[in-house]
């Protein structure tokens, strides 16, 4: 029942693109931040805890839901709540989507629009330097897929609904924390995203190596290998900025993209994130069919 929900729940997800908005979900930031101003009552408490109590009192209601269904009617109301739960972890953007707004800025030549959908996709400030903005799109769409699609499928095939929720509630609460310490120009390193960035990390961490392992198969494998062993002295020490790391360079070695003679910097730009947003979807055709076959074999629960 469980991968069955899960294959409804992906084409829902592929049909259903004028619901994305709903995806937000910043009705939750304000619970988020009277969950950071409580924790802020036990300062001598180290921010992990707080963090993670927050974590748990957003998943319960899923859990208490999934708990009261149990296998009434065959499990139809449970099909029902895995494939709602698995829409609104997914995303909350489409990275094809953000692809494709970010090439047609490009092939309309319009800086601002280009700025604004590369900082879609990367998450952070765009350089101005074309090669180097290219290169980083590139690489965000390759982290953006674990992020946004595999780490939630990996959870929601692992623990159904609750998994795949928990990775999400555990994505929001590092992303209000960041924007809250940096609304606060306290910077990104206070005790609060850190602890948040580690819980997520922690969750991202077996997904985010099975998807590059992924990029591997789907892409060019000598190139992924390779960017795979490559050592990369400037990793940081966390685990979450270590698996967006990894993904970055086995994504991009698995696109094996050369420079053209002729080509344009937008050309380049262009051919850039259509590629590894191709590399995705080839990845996402894999992972369909092994659930797929799992689920025809009966392995579903």
């Amino acid at each position: 029942m469980k991968l069955l929900a899960l294959l409804i729940g992906l084409v829902v997800e592929r049909l259903a693109t004028q619901l994305f908005h709903l995806r937000t979900l910043r009705w939750l930031d304000r619970a988020i931040d009277f969950g950071f101003r409580q924790g802020d009552r036990f300062a001598n408490w180290p921010s992990f805890i707080p963090v993670t109590v927050l974590v748990i009192v957003l998943v319960l209601p899923v859990v208490l839901a999934r708990i009261g269904l149990g296998d009434t009617l065959y499990g139809f109301p449970y099909l029902i709540l895995a494939i709602l739960v698995l829409f609104f972890s997914l995303g909350p953007k489409d990275i094809g989507e953000d692809v494709d707004e970010y090439c047609r800025a490009i092939e309309e030549d319009d800086p601002v629009r280009i700025q604004e959908t590369a900082r879609a996709l990367i998450e952070s400030d765009v350089p101005e330097d074309a090669a180097e903005r290219i290169r980083m799109v590139e690489e965000s769409v390759c982290i953006q897929a674990n992020n946004r699609l595999f780490a939630v499928v990996f959870w929601f095939v692992l623990l159904g609904p609750v998994g795949a929720w928990t990775y999400r509630v555990t994505d929001l609460i590092r992303r209000r924390a960041v924007f809250n310490a940096l609304r606060a120009d306290l910077g990104d390193e206070t005790p609060v995203t850190a602890a948040s960035e580690m819980l997520h990390g922690w969750l991202a961490w077996i997904p985010a190596r099975l998807t590059a392992i992924g990029y591997a198969m789907a892409g060019s494998f000598d190139g992924a290998l390779s960017a795979w062993r490559k050592a990369d002295d400037s990793v940081p020490s966390t685990s979450h900025g270590q698996s967006e790391r990894l993904l970055a360079r086995v994504g991009t070695g698995a696109l094996g993209l050369r420079d053209e003679e002729g080509e344009s910097l937008a050309e380049r730009g262009i051919r850039g994130a259509t590629s590894a947003n191709g590399l995705v979807y080839r990845l996402l055709f894999i992972w369909a069919a092994v659930i797929g076959a799992m689920t025809l074999y009966g392995w579903s629960v």
